[in-house]
């Protein structure tokens, strides 16, 4: 297994980490168990969850699969904050030291563990200043309660300002961002991978397949009545083009000529992209973990980046995949 540091720690993680996302949705209990399972089985050491996913369900299977194998001590555990989890408490979301604080004890509580080793703001926000944020997130890793701290789609300039801010006051940096990134959505190459090279920032993208379209189950012509591409429209008003299917006839290309899976070759691209700490996949059955797996073998080769590179030009973006409206400001992954 291809060992790598998280950014500038010393915490060793395997090229691809394991998304629980699916965990109490599509997966119900026994499925979850028996991803978290074969994962660890095939040496992967990185679970990745939310409190918000299934509203804290998700936590709760994959605290429950750890425990059912004893394999805490064995891998790095993270997990986030930030989302709503009431409908009608304003107050139960978002980043302010009263919800940080809350939902890392209620997730310590689900995931059945005494420490969290990423704890992750899972959105940016324009209502909270940087520095109660990183003060709540202070207090938790000197009480013990969590090793190191991460961030989810944040701007690049938005981690500089918390550098900023974690250097004039004293505390804890962040280390690590999940940013979307994907064949469709190269973006972040623009700004926010150069910065986390320079500054020592881990990145830990999600959602390398695109929703499932860097699958190649969707072909031109036959219009899908189901799943996240349903009708070629995904969410957030996503629309699929001609350059997208050009994307897919290349990686079907290569992936043949390797004797791999078009996914297994989109998975090995993200995670062996400069910067990358890990990529993380979402399977929802073991099958189709089976197969993510599959790309730990898989190498991308220089030539397979340049007949990539035509198609899905660096720095840009083939499909609107990736925009949220945080408050007031419109933010846009850069």
């Amino acid at each position: 297994m291809d060992y790598r540091n998280l950014g500038r720690t010393g915490i060793k993680v395997t090229p691809i980490c394991l998304g629980c996302m699916m965990f109490g949705g599509k997966s119900d209990e026994a499925e979850s168990a028996r991803i978290v399972a074969r994962t660890i089985e095939a040496g992967v050491n990185f679970l990745d969850t939310a409190n918000v996913y299934s509203r804290g369900v998700s936590e709760e299977f994959t605290g429950k699969a750890l425990k059912l194998i004893n394999a805490r001590d064995k891998i790095i555990l993270a997990t986030k904050a930030h989302g709503a989890m009431d409908d009608t408490d304003m107050n139960m979301r978002g980043s302010s030291r009263r919800h940080i604080l809350q939902q890392c004890e209620a997730s310590l509580k689900r995931l059945q563990t005494d420490y969290i080793d990423l704890y992750q703001i899972h959105r940016p926000t324009s209502d909270v200043p940087i520095d109660e944020t990183l003060r709540a997130l202070d207090d938790l890793i000197r009480a013990g309660k969590v090793r190191y701290i991460g961030t989810s789609t944040f701007a690049a300039w938005q981690l500089v300002e918390s550098l900023w801010a974690s250097k004039e006051l004293g505390l804890n940096r962040f280390v690590c961002d999940q940013p979307p990134y994907n064949l469709f959505d190269r973006r972040i190459e623009r700004e926010l991978v150069p910065m986390a090279l320079t500054h020592g920032f881990g990145l830990i993208p999600w959602s390398p397949l695109a929703g499932g379209f860097l699958t190649g189950k969707y072909k031109r012509g036959e219009v899908p009545a189901d799943g996240r591409w349903k009708e070629f429209s995904g969410p957030g008003g996503r629309k699929i083009n001609d350059q997208a299917f050009a994307i897919v006839d290349v990686l079907r290309e290569l992936s043949s000529a390797k004797g791999c899976t078009i996914s297994q070759l989109a998975i090995a691209w993200c995670a062996q992209q400069p910067g990358v700490s890990s990529a993380i996949i979402g399977p929802n059955t073991v099958a189709q973990l089976d197969d993510n797996l599959g790309a730990l073998k898989v190498v991308v080769t220089d030539e397979d980046r340049k007949k990539l590179d035509e198609v899905a030009l660096p720095g840009r973006m083939t499909v609107k995949y990736y925009e949220a409206d945080f408050g007031p400001h419109k933010y846009r992954v850069m």
